[in-house]
């Protein structure tokens, strides 16, 4: 099975000790500890390549493999879905399930799948874009959707929550193309949770099961 781990993880730059206060780590210890958990998941895979998809360089990827990667020794192939940021996420989707067939299909590595993004940015009035609306609720229905499996849906929250000031929609739905596309089998495992600063942040696992 060339597919042994896929997960959503968040990325703000705070995350990093490098980075963020002791004060700001603090509260989000909640989604560090989840990422932690992650990064034993993604160790027990075994993987020898990681395809990261993400709206942003730099931190897009950093935040993700500073807990998932630290002994890695494989491959790492980023792709950047900025590229992409004006096409609907239906479009990411589609693109996930081409990039399946023409670079993870014939492959012989064993890959960890990793859509690197964040939630709304408008939980909060002192958020970064203040508060709307539609930002709570985005990030309460793309978890209720995930948790469902309900990608068809997933697929439809830009259109219906237009103003929910998210990052990471595009990124997730290219992971979820290439599962669709490689039929592989999967259970939602959400593993936290928060928004301290106005931002969504999601670590989520899916546990896999065969591909066809």
């Amino acid at each position: 099975m060339p597919i042994v781990f896929a997960a959503i993880s968040p990325h703000p730059p705070i995350l990093l000790p490098e980075v963020g206060s002791e004060e700001d780590r603090a509260k989000v210890k909640k989604t560090i500890n989840a990422l932690e958990i992650l990064a034993k998941k993604f160790k027990e895979s075994k993987a020898d390549q990681i395809v990261i998809s993400s709206p942003h360089p730099d931190w897009g990827f950093n935040v993700p493999l500073h807990f998932i990667a630290k002994s890695f020794q494989g491959e790492i192939k980023n792709f950047l879905t900025e590229m992409l940021i004006l096409e609907p996420p239906s479009f990411c989707f589609e693109k996930g399930k081409e990039f399946y067939q023409s670079e993870i299909k014939s492959s012989k590595s064993k890959i960890a799948l990793i859509a690197s993004g964040d939630l709304s940015h408008c939980l909060k009035e002192d958020g970064p874009y203040g508060f709307h609306s539609d930002g709570p609720e985005f990030d309460k229905n793309i978890i209720e959707f995930l948790k469902k499996k309900d990608v068809k849906n997933i697929l439809k929250l830009e259109d219906n929550l237009p103003n929910a000031g998210e990052c990471g929609l595009r990124s997730f739905c290219y992971l979820l193309g290439i599962l669709e596309a490689s039929k592989t089998s999967w259970q939602p495992d959400l593993l936290s949770y928060e928004g301290p600063f106005g931002v969504g942040y999601l670590v989520f696992n899916f546990k896999l099961g065969k591909t066809s």
